[in-house]
């Protein structure tokens, strides 16, 4: 692992959805442990390799079919050498073909944010990559 996602231009939002991929005729089932507008991080104990370019299905909940985006591996934590907090798997940054299928992943994540976590913590996030001390209860 790099220190690479430390220097993340957008913020990640924790959420666990379904990513399903193929690499070299197998078929893998796993799940994101957090999304942003630029990647994700996918849990498993069998990342891909840096650099690997591949198409993955992303099964979110609030439509009816997953969706399909292209990614490259940015960085891995491999199964027995995660740190306490981390678990093992691979940093994804999103590949995009177009302006608009990137302005339609950008929507989704907004939406995500929105749903999760309410409109104006979702607000704070996407300006600011974190909430202000009203918006999480404290003063």
């Amino acid at each position: 692992m790099t220190g690479s996602q430390n220097r993340r231009l957008h913020p990640r939002k924790p959420i666990e959805l379904k990513v399903e991929y193929k690499r070299l005729n197998t078929f893998f089932a796993d799940f994101t442990r957090n999304i942003s507008k630029g990647g994700t991080f996918i849990k498993t104990r069998n990342p891909l390799g840096i650099g690997t370019a591949f198409v993955f299905h992303l099964h979110v909940p609030t439509l009816e079919q997953p969706i399909e985006l292209s990614g490259r591996v940015k960085w891995t934590i491999q199964d027995g050498e995660e740190k306490p907090g981390e678990e093992p798997g691979m940093g994804i940054e999103f590949v995009y073909e177009t302006e608009e299928s990137r302005l339609a992943v950008h929507r989704m994540v907004e939406d995500l944010l929105r749903e999760s976590l309410g409109p104006h913590v979702a607000t704070q996030l996407q300006t600011t990559g974190r909430p202000t001390g009203d918006e999480t209860g404290k003063k």
